[in-house]
């Protein structure tokens, strides 16, 4: 089943997510909502998916990048991201550790922000604890894009869009993104826009 993904000005999106306690994780209601919120995150489709964007204010979030979903970029654009096909998972209650100084800008977009992306400064290496969707305990390490969608995604269990966080002279509409900036660098953009 498909659900209604909510858009940015809906108020679960700017509200802390609460966290779930192994049983509920466990419960016959949440593990229908992971499995509702996996088919509209492929629907979309996206690489990721948390439940305030589909109105549920829960620490819960769904990732899954697929082999397809890089067709359209090039070898150069897939190494500069650090981009990987990730298999389908669930992080429950995560706790984010940047591991790395430095940030990385690429562009990125929201399925709650439809039709815009802009680019966004993110720690290229980070750590998270979090739980599965069995209710037990995972450590994930992630660098590149994996690490990008988990800080997304875990923003959104915390009320904060790309939008808190973008470079705002870069946002633009999709149309534009394919027109003027998908094949430039993230300094070429930078340059070009201020």
């Amino acid at each position: 089943m498909r659900l209604k993904i909510v858009s940015v000005g809906e108020a679960v999106l700017r509200q802390q997510a609460r966290p779930l306690t192994v049983a509920e994780i466990r419960s016959p209601e949440i593990q229908q909502l992971i499995q509702h919120m996996r088919e509209t995150m492929n629907d979309a489709p996206g690489v990721g998916l948390a439940a305030p964007q589909v109105g549920f204010p829960l620490q819960l979030a769904v990732i899954e990048d697929k082999q397809e979903y890089f067709a359209g970029l090039t070898a150069e654009q897939i190494a500069e991201r650090e981009r990987q096909p990730l298999p389908f998972h669930v992080i429950v209650n995560p706790v984010l550790r940047q591991q790395s100084a430095g940030e990385v800008g690429f562009f990125e977009g929201c399925l709650s922000v439809p039709g815009f992306t802009a680019i966004v400064a993110r720690s290229p290496q980070v750590r998270v604890e979090c739980l599965d969707e069995t209710g037990a305990a995972r450590v994930i390490e992630a660098t590149g894009w994996y690490a990008r969608i988990l800080q997304h995604e875990i923003d959104h269990l915390h009320g904060t869009l790309y939008l808190d966080r973008m470079q705002g002279r870069t946002f633009c509409s999709l149309d534009i993104y394919a027109r003027f900036w998908k094949n430039k660098t993230t300094a070429e953009v930078k340059a070009a826009l201020g």
